[in-house]
Order: structure tokens, then sequence, then C-alpha cells
């Protein structure tokens, strides 16, 4: 029984395996790590619009790029909209300008 405050012994056996990966291995794509993508509008230097299938859905992908081996690669900052939550954003696209344009 574990008491708190005691720490385990770790032994040999406990390190035999290697610990398992949940993580999927990454597809090595030629379109720059977009998948069935079309890129729409960059953004800036490394930010980037993108329509493409994710999980047999269409999204709207919002994210920066970066550059490794001469390949330009997705990066982890950005988001992919569902259709649905897509479709939301455009209908107050217009609310959203003029809460910018009073907050310029």
């Amino acid at each position: 029984m574990w008491k708190k405050g005691w720490k385990r012994k770790t032994t040999d056996e406990d390190f035999d395996e290697a610990p398992h990966s949940r993580k999927f291995p990454k597809r090595d794509s030629d379109d720059g790590g977009v998948v069935d993508g079309i890129t729409v509008c960059q953004i800036s230097k490394n930010r980037k619009v993108s329509v493409r299938q994710w999980q047999g859905n269409v999204v709207v992908d919002i994210r920066e790029f970066y550059a490794k081996d001469g390949k330009e690669l997705p990066g982890k900052k950005g988001i992919s909209l569902p259709m649905d939550q897509w479709k939301v954003l455009l209908e107050h696209v217009e609310e959203i300008d003029a809460a910018v344009q009073e907050n310029m």
C-alpha cells in the first residue's frame, strides 16, 4: 500500500519497455503541411488562411507557419473553424468590424 510522502522504489524492470506515445505520427506532405488544402490568402509573412479537409470535415484554418529544412510547415498557433463556427463568424463580421473601429 502506498503512503503519503513515500517514494516508489524503481527497478530496472520498470524501464525495460519504451513508453508508448499517444501522439500520431506526423504525415509528411509536399504542399507545406496543408493536406488537401487550398491557401486562400496570406495575412502576413508567417500567417495564412486556408480551407482544407480535417477528419472528413471542411474547416477554415487560420494558422502560423514556420520554415524547417526548406519546407514551410504549420505551427501550433492557429485555429481551425468548422463550417458551423465559420458561418457564425461570417454573420457577425459587421459587428466585429464596428467594434474594431470604435477601439482604434
